[in-house]
């Protein structure tokens, strides 16, 4: 049986390589349309975790992953021979960017390489990373071909890019529409059929390029947007101008203006990264992209931002930043979720502690900081107290976590900087606070 009539059954078995916050919901939404799914990772713990009906994703409940392991839909493994027992093979893993800020594709190779290993004819591979375009004309095609399956003919290739929002309870996988691109005809229309099973919505697009180029336009989109207000909160600050309030003001207009926040730098895996993968392909065209390079020096400067305003405010104290206690309040990289994914408070503890702070965290959903490929922190969460608050000599507000009570903390803490506006609503003790 082909797998157009396997799909259109609902007897397809689709595979997922990549098991975190975008493969996971995503295996998640087939399993409960009785699709059978395999899915892949190299973590072998959190493959064992899954496979006994446990999440550790916050905003994947225990309950989800423990209902379509008792359906029968639902199965994670590190045996990656099996790829072979899949008839869609969808492609959910990182793209960072490397040390230089060049794109790194490695793990988006490897993964392609295990597929080609075990590729057999009537199969569909989707890439869903997010990417320049042309990779996967470019990249992803030749590895398959290698094998001497021909693509329309003898496999089939698409991308799909993820729009994954963790902790965004008004959007989910089922219900953010699904754009698709295929290599050719043939490869579009599966993909957009095999989606069609679990989104309200397909759109498709003319090619892989175009659904590679669209999301890195939502993620520029929002970069220079971001970058803009982050420029202006550095203008305003010296003009004795809230920008919150300002914000706050125009978003009054009905119509012509979309408000963007300014913050402590910019965190997740799209927005810090997504332009410059678009910045280093549109070189090879003999392309400068000047907004997207500005909007990245903007946005990544603001980490040293923050700490600058940090020390003037403990020097309204008389205090210097070296041998100072900091207690940072958050480190994920957005309000209530456990995401540490570009992170910019990593970069601030980093940055304090380079100039002398010992520095303490609070962050109820990171318990703590785990090795990633830029920082090694060794930090644990500690308990926010009263004798904690007292104790420190600043408080900095790096995530805007609903659980908080700002009042308290303010009340507490001898000083705070807010760099997310989130004490906008305390009405005591605002003399100790420094917005940023």
């Amino acid at each position: 049986m082909g797998i157009e009539a396997k799909i259109d059954r609902g007897e397809v078995v689709v595979g997922i390589i990549g098991l975190g916050y975008v493969g996971l919901p995503l295996a998640r939404a087939f399993a409960l349309k009785k699709v059978r799914v395999l899915g892949f990772d190299i973590d072998s713990a959190k493959v064992e975790r899954l496979n006994r009906g446990e999440s550790y994703l916050r905003h994947i409940p225990a309950d989800a992953i423990r209902q379509i392991r008792e359906r029968g839909t639902f199965e994670a493994t590190n045996a990656y021979d099996r790829l072979g027992e899949c008839d869609a093979i969808l492609i959910c893993v990182p793209t960072p960017l490397s040390p230089t800020q060049e794109p790194d594709l490695s793990y988006v190779v490897n993964s392609v390489r295990e597929v080609a290993s075990r590729l057999r004819k009537e199969q569909l591979v989707v890439l869903e990373s997010t990417t320049y375009p042309g990779t996967t004309d470019e990249l992803v095609k030749p590895i398959l071909e290698e094998t001497g399956l021909r693509c329309g003919t003898d496999f089939y290739l698409a991308y799909s890019p993820e729009r994954e929002d963790p902790g965004n309870k008004k959007f989910t996988t089922e219900t953010i529409p699904k754009v698709v691109g295929g290599v050719d005809e043939t490869s579009g229309r599966l993909t957009a059929k095999l989606y069609g099973r679990i989104v309200r919505k397909v759109v498709p697009v003319r090619g892989t390029r175009e659904a590679e180029a669209a999301k890195i336009l939502e993620n520029v989109y929002r970069s220079v947007n971001i970058a803009l207000v982050n420029e202006l909160k550095v203008i305003f600050q010296h003009m004795g101008i809230d920008v919150w309030e300002v914000i706050a003001a125009a978003a009054t207009k009905p119509f012509g203006f979309q408000p963007f926040y300014p913050g402590p730098g910019l965190g997740g895996h799209c927005i810090p990264i997504d332009p410059f993968y678009l910045a280093w392909k549109a070189r090879e065209y003999g392309c400068y992209t000047r907004f997207i390079e500005l909007a990245g020096e903007i946005n990544t400067a603001m980490p040293r931002y923050v700490v600058n305003r940090l020390t003037e405010a403990l020097n309204s104290k008389s205090k210097a930043v070296n041998g100072s206690r900091v207690l940072v309040l958050g480190i994920a990289y957005k309000k209530d979720i456990d995401d540490l994914r570009e992170s910019p408070a990593l970069e601030l503890i980093e940055l304090l502690r380079t100039k002398g702070a010992q520095v303490l965290y609070n962050d109820p959903f990171v318990p703590f900081t785990p090795r990633t490929r830029r920082y090694d922190l060794g930090l644990h969460s500690v308990e926010l107290t009263s004798e904690l608050l007292g104790s420190v000599d600043c408080v900095l507000v790096a995530t805007d976590h609903s659980v908080y009570d700002w009042e308290r903390i303010c009340r507490e803490a001898p000083l705070v900087v807010d760099a997310r506006n989130a004490t906008r609503g305390v009405t005591s003790a605002t003399d100790k606070v420094w917005k940023t």
